[in-house]
C-alpha cells in the first residue's frame, strides 16, 4: 500500500510529468480531548465485501466522476491483494446538497457500509451525521472538502487557502498587478471553497492596482458556471482577468467564443480534458490542477489501511496543486489519459 501512495503523491509532485507543484504542508487539525474515541469499525468477516460508501458533492461534475473511477480501480486492486472482495457504493447525489449528503451518511450506515468518503458540499450540514456514523461504528474520511470539526479519521486535499493564494498570484502576474478582476465561487456553502476565496482576496490586497469587482456564485455545471461568466462580463465589460476557484466554466468550450483572450486572462482550478483547449489559446494561460482521480484511489486506499490492515492514518493527507501551462501540456493530458480520461484530444496527447 505504501508503494502505491507514494508512486500516486508523486504523480502529483510532477516528477513523472516535469511539471510544478506548490509544495507547502497542509495544517493539521488537533483532536478535541472532550469527545470520546469513536467506536471501533466492525471488522468485515473473512471474505465477506468490504462496503465503501463513496459520496460526493454531485454525480454529473466530471472531478467526481474521476474520483469515482480512482476509487473503483484502487478496489478492483485492492481485492486481488487483501483476498476480501471490495465494493465502492456511489451514493452522490444529483446536485449539491449538504442535507442530502447527511441523509446518504444515515442510509450508508443503515445499509451496512463499512466506511464512508465523502467531499462535503456543507460541513456544516454534514458534521452530524458524520459523527453519528463514528458513533456507530463506521469510520469517515473526507477527500477534496474537508467538515475539520468532524470525527472523520483523516482528510485528504489540497490546502485551499493557499491554492486560492495561488490563483490571485498567477492572475496578479498575467494582469502586471493592475485591472479589474472577477471571482467565480461555486457553492457559496462549500467550506473549500470559501476558503479559496479568502486566499484570492488576501493575496490581492497586496496589490493596490487590483480591483476585485465581485465574487459570484453559480450551480457548479458547466453551462451555467460559463452564463454566470458571460453575465458578469457584460456588466462589467472592463474585467481583465476570472479567478476561478473551480473549473466548471471551462469544461464547455462556450467562453472560447465569448472572451478575447488578448483582453481578459482567467486562473482557475482544476485541468480536465474540456479546460485544455482554454490553455492552448492563451485565455487561461495558467491552471491549477487537482489530481481528481487520486481523490478517490488514495481515500480507498487509505480507508482499507485502516480498516483491514489496522494502521495509523495521517489525520491530514496533503495534495499538491499541479501548474499546468503551455508548457507541459502534453504532460499532463498524458497523465489524465492514465487516469482513465478518454475524453483527452490527440493533439494534446502528441505534444512533448
Amino acid at each position: 500500500m505504501k508503494t502505491i501512495f507514494i508512486a500516486v503523491v508523486a504523480a502529483l509532485c510532477g516528477s513523472a510529468l516535469g511539471v510544478s507543484s506548490c509544495k507547502r504542508p497542509a495544517p493539521g487539525a488537533a483532536a478535541d480531548p472532550a469527545v470520546p474515541p469513536p467506536a471501533p469499525a466492525p471488522p468485515p468477516a473473512s471474505g465477506r465485501a468490504i462496503r465503501l460508501a463513496m459520496i460526493a458533492k454531485n454525480s454529473t461534475n466530471p472531478v467526481f466522476l474521476s474520483a469515482r473511477a480512482g476509487a473503483e480501480v484502487a478496489a478492483k486492486d485492492l481485492s486481488g491483494k487483501t483476498g476480501v472482495p471490495i465494493e465502492v457504493v456511489w451514493l452522490t447525489p444529483p446536485q449539491e446538497d449538504g442535507a442530502i449528503q447527511a441523509q446518504r451518511i444515515a442510509q450508508a450506515v443503515k445499509e451496512g457500509a463499512n466506511a464512508i468518503l465523502i467531499s462535503c458540499s456543507d460541513a456544516a450540514r454534514v458534521t452530524p451525521a458524520i459523527d453519528d456514523a463514528v458513533a456507530h461504528g463506521v469510520p469517515v474520511m473526507t477527500f477534496d472538502s474537508d467538515a475539520p470539526h468532524s470525527r472523520r479519521f483523516a482528510y485528504y486535499g489540497v490546502d485551499d487557502r493557499r491554492l486560492g493564494q495561488d490563483i490571485m498570484s498567477e492572475l496578479a502576474k498575467l494582469l502586471g498587478g493592475r485591472g479589474k478582476v472577477a471571482v467565480l465561487v461555486g457553492n457559496q456553502n462549500a467550506l473549500n471553497l470559501r476558503r479559496r476565496v479568502e486566499g484570492v482576496k488576501e493575496v490581492a490586497a497586496k496589490h493596490p492596482g487590483l480591483q476585485i469587482v465581485g465574487t459570484f456564485y453559480n450551480v457548479e455545471n458547466p453551462q451555467d458556471a460559463a452564463a454566470e461568466v458571460i453575465r458578469v462580463n457584460n456588466a462589467h465589460p472592463d474585467i481583465k482577468g476570472w479567478a476561478m476557484v473551480g473549473g466548471w466554466a471551462l469544461y464547455t468550450k462556450t467562453l472560447l467564443g465569448d472572451l478575447d483572450p488578448r483582453k481578459v486572462k482567467i486562473v482557475a482550478v482544476d485541468a480536465l480534458p474540456p479546460s485544455l483547449s482554454y490553455v492552448e489559446h492563451g485565455l487561461a494561460p495558467v491552471l491549477l490542477a487537482q489530481g481528481s482521480y487520486l481523490w478517490g484511489n488514495v481515500a480507498v486506499t487509505k480507508t482499507i489501511d485502516k480498516i483491514h490492515y489496522k494502521r495509523e492514518v495521517p489525520e491530514i493527507i496533503p495534495m499538491d496543486p499541479v501548474r499546468v501551462t503551455q508548457a507541459n501540456l502534453g504532460a499532463w493530458a498524458r497523465q489524465l489519459r492514465q487516469w482513465g480520461f478518454a475524453d483527452v484530444p490527440e493533439e494534446y496527447l502528441k505534444l512533448d
